[in-house]
């Protein structure tokens, strides 16, 4: 189930800022042309993933999990002047229609495109990170949110999104899936090293900030 309906998440996204040129295009590509367009994050989250980021005005982020590049350009919006956004998925299939995204964004150039395994790819970059966003395979977000981490500055923002999976946490379901995000919520629940708040915006995005 959707965590707004369609009613709420028309009025939202008529009060915040309007959704670019480019990410419209995004969207309805994604929308005609993947299996699961529902993975985009879509007008009102990444005005969210936005406005975080100009908040900040990261000098490095972090994203796991490009899919259509939707997110990795809302995230780029915020980049301090000279600043990078690496960005990194398992999919090579749709590489070159992002990269022709990159390319008209006038953050593109500021975009470093992975392709390949988070977990051999993060612990090679140089960091810290001062923002960062886990959007991809679920049973992997423990790992990727301790690379993460340890790549991150005192302070620094970490995103994970779909931490309420079709509300089906709350619900208390039992399926493979829902208890590996479970798991994961009930750790960063107790962990002391962030600070952490759930906001319950579309699949929920756990917003977590170093200590």
């Amino acid at each position: 189930m959707d965590m707004f309906d369609d009613m709420l998440t028309g009025y939202l996204e008529g009060t915040c800022d309007a959704e670019p040129e480019l990410l419209k295009r995004i969207h309805r590509d994604t929308y005609l042309k993947e299996t699961r367009p529902h993975m985009l994050s879509g007008h009102y989250q990444g005005r969210l993933l936005a406005l975080l980021s100009k908040l900040v005005a990261p000098k490095q982020i972090l994203e796991v999990g490009t899919f259509t590049g939707y997110a990795t350009l809302c995230l780029a919006e915020g980049l301090a002047a000279g600043g990078v956004l690496h960005t990194i998925d398992i999919n090579p299939e749709l590489e070159d229609r992002v990269r022709g995204y990159f390319a008209a964004a006038p953050s593109g150039e500021s975009i470093h495109y992975h392709i390949g395994d988070a977990a051999t790819i993060i612990p090679e970059l140089t960091g810290p990170f001062d923002l960062a966003f886990i959007d991809a395979d679920k049973k992997n977000n423990h790992l990727y949110y301790e690379l993460v981490l340890e790549k991150s500055r005192k302070g620094s923002l970490i995103l994970i999104d779909n931490v309420l999976w079709k509300g089906k946490i709350a619900a208390g379901d039992s399926d493979v899936q829902t208890r590996q995000i479970a798991t994961l919520n009930q750790k960063l629940t107790v962990d002391e090293r962030i600070d952490k708040l759930i906001l319950p915006i579309r699949d929920g995005v756990f917003v977590l900030r170093k200590r």
